[in-house]
């Protein structure tokens, strides 16, 4: 493994090795590993943080310019791309329904869902999840076991534009309708985020639930119920309302994930 990345970061370094086979084979070595689920561009650690693996992400960035343009029949439908479609979803314990796509890289573990949807290169999806009708997956986002990404959720990418940690939804999350979550946010495990939030890396995650507001960025909290709201502030032209997301509440601790979320929803009038 460390030859492997040693040849990835002098490439990186040096873009003329990409014209070498040893360092294509290095780059699609990498790239059927992450398809196979035993590399990943992040991984928790011991201690409930990640580890993001720089170099398997710069691997991916450098399979584009090494493969070539290539026509892909299925079906009736014809595809023009770089990269080929994730296949063998049989073998794999996956469900994929018309008309979903994956692309070879993605690791998608046993007894994931694909409804209509997308889930791109470098992209690593749990046991038990359910990607929703018209939810995307971005390249290199790393998301848990038994989640729920809901209708037209969109989960960012790292590639485009290029950003220094993937977009991480822990286990056992709900991500309501139309929710956008970028830019590098991690979700922590449990949470439940009502239709159309939005998170960047700047966005307001602000805790109302005591006396005073707690203002989180770029992580959610473990467990925390989140709706979309504003704040005030003030430019030289007047003061206007900012988009947030508010902390209104926290998930019950519960063996039972079903149980709890339908209290969430339920105790907070959350809508989905």
């Amino acid at each position: 493994m460390s030859d492997l990345q040693n040849t990835i970061e002098q490439a990186w370094d040096d873009r003329n090795l990409l014209h070498e086979n040893p360092t294509k084979e290095a780059i699609r070595e990498v790239i059927e590993q992450l398809d196979k689920g035993k590399l990943r561009v992040a991984e928790p650690t011991a201690d409930g943080d990640w580890k993001v693996n720089d170099w398997v992400k710069k691997a991916v960035v450098m399979y584009f310019p090494i493969q070539k343009m290539e026509t892909m029949e299925v079906g009736m439908f014809e595809f023009h791309d770089k990269i080929p479609l994730k296949t063998g979803y049989k073998e794999l314990g996956v469900r994929v329904v018309p008309h979903a796509v994956a692309r070879h890289g993605a690791f998608l573990a046993p007894g994931v869902i694909l409804m209509p949807s997308y889930v791109n290169i470098g992209a690593h999806v749990g046991s038990g999840t359910m990607v929703d009708t018209w939810a995307t997956v971005g390249s290199c986002g790393q998301i848990g076991e038994n989640v729920h990404l809901s209708g037209g959720v969109g989960i960012g990418g790292v590639l485009e534009p290029l950003q220094a940690t993937p977009t991480i939804v822990e286990d056992n999350c709900f991500i309501g309708s139309r929710s956008i979550i970028v830019e590098g946010v991690r979700v922590g495990k449990e949470a439940v985020l009502g239709a159309n939030v939005v998170l960047t890396k700047s966005t307001h995650i602000i805790d109302v639930t005591g006396d005073e507001p707690v203002t989180h960025r770029g992580v959610v909290p473990p467990r925390s119920v989140v709706i979309p709201g504003t704040y005030t502030k003030k430019f030289p032209a007047g003061d206007y309302q900012v988009a947030c997301a508010l902390i209104i509440g926290q998930r019950k601790e519960s063996t039972d994930k079903k149980t709890s979320l339908n209290d969430a929803l339920r105790d907070h009038s959350v809508a989905v």
